[in-house]
């Protein structure tokens, strides 16, 4: 079976950056789940794995616009003192959730100042080019309920 939209697709995978640093794995742990054509993982890596079939191996580049996204100045910026709670130690590297109209965003702390906190709500990879080694294990068709939640059923777990 080829991995197409509908799809749950099994794999193993190293992501690097360009200099080759290893910024994540799943070596160790169960497979990498995901259902093909519903934006579970990263659009430059799903397109490369577009009909591919069990035993597949790969290494996949992917600029930062089928990514993470390309960096974005206007996504750091500063904020308040006054809007975190009372005594509460804030140190640049702190991940915090924060909330804007369009919902839940993530926050990582750069930099405090006197009165006020820089803070930046790209993802961490955003900008950067992916390097990913991968090999399917397995595909196979979802279930009713996969392709009605958008996710494999045991990714939830």
């Amino acid at each position: 079976m080829q991995a197409t939209r509908g799809t749950v697709v099994s794999l193993n995978y190293t992501l690097a950056d360009d200099e080759g640093l290893i910024l994540d794995s799943n070596e160790g742990h169960p497979p990498l789940l995901y259902l093909h054509g519903y934006e579970n993982i990263v659009s430059g890596l799903e397109k490369a794995l577009e009909g591919v079939s069990a035993g597949h191996k790969s290494t996949v580049v992917v600029d930062s616009a089928e990514g993470y996204g390309e960096f974005d100045e206007e996504a750091v910026f500063e904020v308040s003192r006054d809007e975190f709670p009372e005594g509460m130690p804030v140190e640049p590297g702190m991940q915090l959730a924060g909330e804007t109209p369009s919902g839940e965003v993530s926050l990582v702390v750069v930099e405090v100042k006197d009165g006020s906190v820089v803070v930046d709500a790209n993802h961490p990879l955003a900008g950067m080019r992916l390097h990913f080694d991968v090999e399917v294990l397995e595909v196979r068709p979802a279930s009713d309920d996969e392709l009605r939640l958008g996710y494999p059923e045991c990714a939830a777990e």
